[in-house]
């Protein structure tokens, strides 16, 4: 009795009021944990779409990066029996570098290559002797190392004939292009 009002008889010994209070409210979180997945399932769902969609966007957006980049190259060309970069040489590399300047991902293939003067196993080593200089050059102007894939080719894919004064002059070089 509170106040002179009497308390209704309870159905249910008070002592077994906790457990079943406590058995109702896990039933209560029974019934609402089972249209939550669902819920989850469709917030996960859309979240996942998001971001399927977001990483389609930045794949289109480096290939169209990569593409763009791609448009440039630099070829320095050096005397026989070099692999000194010279003045032409570096201000190619250095046109190159600033044309690079909007694109930090690119990757670089630096690919040397000789004359037919001289031995095989000579032009083999000059050919990656000048791909690891303009590779040097590069790197002072601030292209991380890591970016680049430096190769020699020796006389192998000759741009010209190796017959003439000319062509000789043109396959003593070093391609610079993106990867």
């Amino acid at each position: 009795m509170r106040l002179g009002v009497p308390l209704p008889e309870l159905a249910v010994p008070a002592w077994r009021l906790p457990r079943r209070a406590t058995a109702l409210v896990l039933a209560i979180a029974a019934l609402s944990a089972t249209g939550c997945p669902s819920a989850y399932q469709r917030t996960y769902d859309r979240d996942l779409a998001a971001l399927q969609q977001q990483g389609q966007q930045q794949q289109a957006q480096q290939a169209a990066l990569h593409a763009e980049a791609s448009k440039y190259a630099a070829v320095i060309y050096f005397p026989t029996g070099s692999a000194v970069v010279d003045q032409d040489g570096l201000r190619q590399i250095a046109w190159f570098v600033d044309k690079m300047q909007p694109y930090p991902q690119a990757n670089f293939l630096v690919q040397g290559f000789a004359d037919s003067t001289g031995s095989e196993a000579n032009n083999q080593q000059l050919s990656e002797t000048r791909a690891q200089a303009v590779a040097a050059a590069m790197a002072a102007q601030g292209i991380a190392q890591s970016r680049m894939d430096v190769r020699g080719f020796g006389t192998a894919s000759a741009a010209a004939t190796n017959a003439t004064v000319q062509g000789r002059r043109d396959n003593r070089r070093v391609e610079v292009t993106v990867r």
